[in-house]
């Protein structure tokens, strides 16, 4: 069983959610209070501890490969005025990270995302981190989790779900499966099914923008059909994969934010922001005193 190192970021999407703001800036470098949302992602995956990580991105993304690279006009800028704190925040992104960046000519789906990928993770499992989701998991990362859970069964493929309620639930792709005997929070899938009916779902488990794979699943994608919008969805490579090896979900302790709608992202900056040791008293404050 391989050691996972690596972890593929897609990040080619055109965010058309987020428009007019998207139209001239990548959706992943929106501000989540002042770092950007591919930032929190990055760092969940350092702090799981994967070393290697590779950035799927598209036309107009280059501010991500900016974001990450070293600025050394603004360091001197910084250095010069001694602002040494901000000095030390600048540097510590660029040093964070080995990372690679693969270009998706055409947005054809998650799947073919993730296929772009395949020389630079080659024969060894990985890592998906989708970052519109953002996961608060104060005791362990979510990533972290699942890499236990993939380690303790023998090195199998382990995706993210959470539970939601039915009325939610056609907004998802839903497994089904049967509960893990010895761990509460792992099913073994024995299917998929994407945005089901809420009486049609299976179950209430969600797959959540998290994922854990072996590299077998580039081949399955590689035979995947596109779908009737013409794309290669990941779900449907899954669905063969399962057929194949034993496959988990693991619900995750953690609050999970969906940073990919306008709801989502707004809640998410006041949770981040009331967290904050700078920030959190002055704002609990400011929003005690709105008239509601």
């Amino acid at each position: 069983m391989h050691k996972i190192r690596k972890a593929v970021f897609p990040a080619a999407g055109l965010g058309t959610r987020f428009l007019p703001a998207t139209k001239a800036q990548p959706k992943e470098m929106l501000p989540l209070v002042d770092k950007p949302l591919i930032q929190y992602v990055v760092e969940e995956a350092i702090a799981s501890g994967l070393t290697h990580l590779i950035i799927v991105t598209g036309r107009g993304k280059n501010a991500i490969e900016d974001h990450f690279d070293v600025s050394y006009e603004l360091e001197k800028l910084l250095e010069e005025r001694g602002k040494t704190d901000l000095l030390e925040q600048v540097r510590a992104i660029s040093n964070m990270i080995d990372v690679a960046y693969v270009r998706q000519k055409e947005t054809l789906g998650l799947g073919h995302a993730v296929l772009m990928a395949r020389e630079l993770v080659g024969d060894e499992p990985f890592a998906v981190m989708l970052g519109d989701d953002i996961i608060d998991a104060p005791h362990k990362p979510c990533l972290r989790q699942m890499l236990d859970a993939h380690e303790a069964r023998g090195g199998a493929p382990v995706i993210a779900v959470q539970q939601v309620p039915r009325s939610e639930i056609s907004a998802y792709g839903v497994i089904a499966g049967s509960q893990d005997a010895e761990d509460e929070r792992l099913w073994r899938v024995s299917d998929m099914v994407e945005k089901p009916r809420a009486a049609e779902a299976p179950s209430d488990l969600a797959i959540i923008g998290r994922y854990v794979l072996t590299p077998d699943i580039f081949e399955i994608l590689d035979k995947t059909p596109r779908d009737k919008g013409g794309e290669i969805q990941l779900t449907n490579g899954l669905r063969v994969l399962a057929g194949r090896r034993p496959l988990y979900g693991y619900r995750f302790d953690g609050r999970r934010h969906d940073a990919g709608n306008k709801l989502g992202f707004l809640q998410a900056t006041v949770e981040f922001a009331l967290q904050r040791e700078d920030l959190g008293g002055p704002f609990r404050e400011y929003l005690k005193g709105l008239k509601l």
